[in-house]
């Protein structure tokens, strides 16, 4: 196995083939050589349910999560004031319930509106 991750899933435990690298977990593949365009465009983050986020989209919860260090809840169907993506493990910033706080895009579905 390589420090390659998955694009998907970002699972490291990816086979390489000839001409593409194969996801074990998820089974994405994707080519070996990638244009050099690709590398420096901006990074895609997806909710739950694969939709494309971008800044100033509003987002809701799909799973109850227990805040770390509190005893606070972010239940299911919470709505977010606009997010803003950063770079990182979790790559949403945004508040809810009066709150800053990050999260991991699959937890989240963009609401449409």
């Amino acid at each position: 196995m390589s420090n390659l991750a998955c694009p998907m899933c970002e699972m490291t435990e990816v086979l390489t083939h000839a001409d593409h690298h194969e996801c074990v977990t998820c089974g994405h593949d994707w080519p070996i050589a990638e244009p050099a365009d690709e590398a420096a465009a901006e990074r895609v983050v997806k909710d739950a349910y694969g939709n494309i986020l971008a800044n100033g989209d509003i987002v809701a919860m799909i799973k109850d999560l227990k805040m770390k260090g509190s005893s606070d809840v972010l239940k299911v169907g919470t709505k977010s004031k606009p997010i803003r993506l950063v770079d990182g493990d979790h790559e949403i910033d945004c508040r809810m319930d009066g709150m800053s706080i990050a999260l991991k895009a699959m937890y989240v579905k963009k609401v449409v509106s």
